[in-house]
């Protein structure tokens, strides 16, 4: 089991591309970040809603590892927890190489399974100009690469605030990659 901890929690209860930090958010079974605009049991995602509303939240949760913000600094990017839109900021575990249906077990109660890697879009280029260049892109083997974070369905309820601990239980074998969604 990996395990890090959760260093910034965010919601929005409009759909704004940031999030504001807060002292603690409430993840609700089978909807997402209590008064957040993004849970329901059916999409919310603006352009999704737009293609079919009836398919189901598979974005409930957002998550993006703090290690990202460090790297992007180092490009000359200074970004903010929840100004990429995440709910939850975490350190200490790799979010982009868990497989899918990852189980993250979060503070006292919490628990989300990761359904796949975020799919960056021209809003984050619209946030800053040159920092979709930063979160996709491709690797030596011409594969695309998304660092923009991770999506997730709650499972199990509860308050999650910073400093709790994250740890991840992976789904019995085979193990599917991460893909968007």
């Amino acid at each position: 089991m990996a395990y890090g901890t959760v260093t910034t929690v965010s919601s929005s209860g409009g759909h704004t591309f940031s999030k504001e930090s807060r002292k603690s958010v409430t993840l609700l079974a089978g909807l997402g970040v209590e008064g957040d605009a993004h849970a329901g049991v059916t999409v919310k995602h603006r352009s999704r809603v737009a293609q079919d509303p009836t398919q189901p939240n598979l974005r409930q949760v957002h998550l993006i590892q703090e290690e990202l913000f460090t790297e992007l600094a180092g490009a000359g990017f200074n970004v903010a927890p929840g100004e990429l839109g995440e709910n939850l900021t975490t350190r200490g575990i790799d979010l982009l190489a868990l497989p899918t249906g990852t189980l993250l077990r979060i503070g006292d109660d919490a628990v989300v399974e990761v359904t796949g890697l975020r799919n960056p879009c021209l809003q984050i280029e619209a946030f800053r100009e040159g920092l979709l260049k930063q979160v996709v892109g491709r690797d030596a083997a011409g594969a695309v690469v998304r660092k923009a974070g991770v999506m997730s369905v709650v499972r199990r309820g509860g308050v999650i605030r910073p400093g709790d601990t994250v740890a991840a239980e992976l789904p019995a074998g085979p193990h599917r990659p991460l893909e968007r969604v």
